[in-house]
Order: C-alpha cells, then structure tokens, then sequence
C-alpha cells in the first residue's frame, strides 16, 4: 500500500487517492513548461469497435531499457527517462514507497482532448497494478465507475501540481477516464508512472 494518509475515494473493491498539492503551484508552472517543449510527444492511431481512429490526445513513453508497453493495438518501446522525468519519478517513489520504471504522458490540448472508460489492467502490469498520476496545467475532470455496481460513481477534480495514487484491485472493478469537457480549457499534461513486470 502506498505511504500515504491520504483518504481512500473507493468506497470498496481498490484504492484510489488523491494529494490535491503534491507539487506547489510554481513548481507545477515549471515542470508543466520544460515538459512541453522537450517530450516526444505523438499522436498514434487506435483500433475502436473494428475501425483504426487517431487518438484524442498526445503520448509519450518513457522508461527503463525493456520496458515495453502494448494496449489498443499500440506497441511502445520506451525513451530513456530524461533528467526531470526521473526526479519527477524519484519524488513519487519517495511519498509512495513504490519503485516505478516507466511513465505513460498524455498532453491534452484542449477541451476536445479526451480519454475513454477503460482499467489499466494490461498483463505487463501485473494483477494489482501500482500507478501513480500526476496532472500539470489546466484542471480536468476525472471519472470512475465500477464495473457491476452501475450505481457507484465518483468525479474527481484534477488540479495543476496533484498527485493521483490508484492499487490494490482498484483495476478489477473499476473503470476510469477523462471526458471532453463541455467547459474551454487550456492544456493539461498527465504523467502516469507504473512498474512493467
């Protein structure tokens, strides 16, 4: 379990918590700037209900040496952590007590940009994956509802700078994402640090 006082947001089946000011606004200000002009980032295309469709973001995988990564038909070899990727990295390592050896990052540009319901239960993950989220940038919305229990549903507000700790059977019976919004926004990057067995 991660180190962590934080409350539980999952009234059951995982854990999900959030440290709404993991970073201090200038600190998050700086990452989210460096972050944008050096990332890789690229927008791949995915297969949805039988048809090959761009994503509705940017990405970017980072990580050590034979971590590879493959979902919805995407099969990603990872780029060495930069500098401030792996102090990024060492710091949630530090909170959760956790050791991670690659990042997704999604950039999304604006309100359009979005993510769909899905769990991050690939099989390279391991049965109880530790993922650990960090948002810079404009706030988004993120969403959870669990897979049978259709009444159980939770919105949470992402804000510039916090840090989202998601274990235990959380990807069993949950599903996860970020919609477009109906709101305009600025940019958001999203880090999610994880471990590839």
């Amino acid at each position: 379990m991660f180190k962590t006082n934080i409350t539980n947001l999952l009234p059951v089946d995982g854990i999900c918590s959030l440290q709404d000011a993991f970073y201090v606004q200038e600190k998050a200000n700086d990452l989210y700037r460096t972050l944008m002009l050096e990332v890789d980032w690229k927008q791949y295309s995915i297969q949805m209900f039988g048809r090959i469709i761009p994503q509705p973001r940017l990405t970017a995988w980072y990580g050590e040496k034979g971590a590879d990564y493959s979902y919805s038909g995407i099969h990603l070899e990872p780029l060495p952590f930069t500098p401030l990727i792996e102090q990024i990295k060492i710091d949630i390592e530090a909170l959760s007590g956790f050791k991670f050896n690659s990042v997704l990052m999604n950039l999304y540009r604006n309100q359009n940009d979005s993510m769909g319901w899905h769990s991050d239960d690939e099989k390279e993950l391991g049965s109880d994956p530790k993922i650990a989220s960090i948002s810079l940038g404009s706030s988004r919305t993120f969403q959870l509802k669990h897979k049978t229990q259709k009444q159980m549903k939770l919105k949470v507000a992402l804000n510039n700078g916090s840090l989202l700790l998601m274990e235990g059977t959380m990807q069993h019976h949950w599903l996860h994402a970020i919609p477009k919004s109906m709101q305009e926004c600025g940019p958001r990057i999203n880090l999610t640090f994880r471990k590839i067995i």
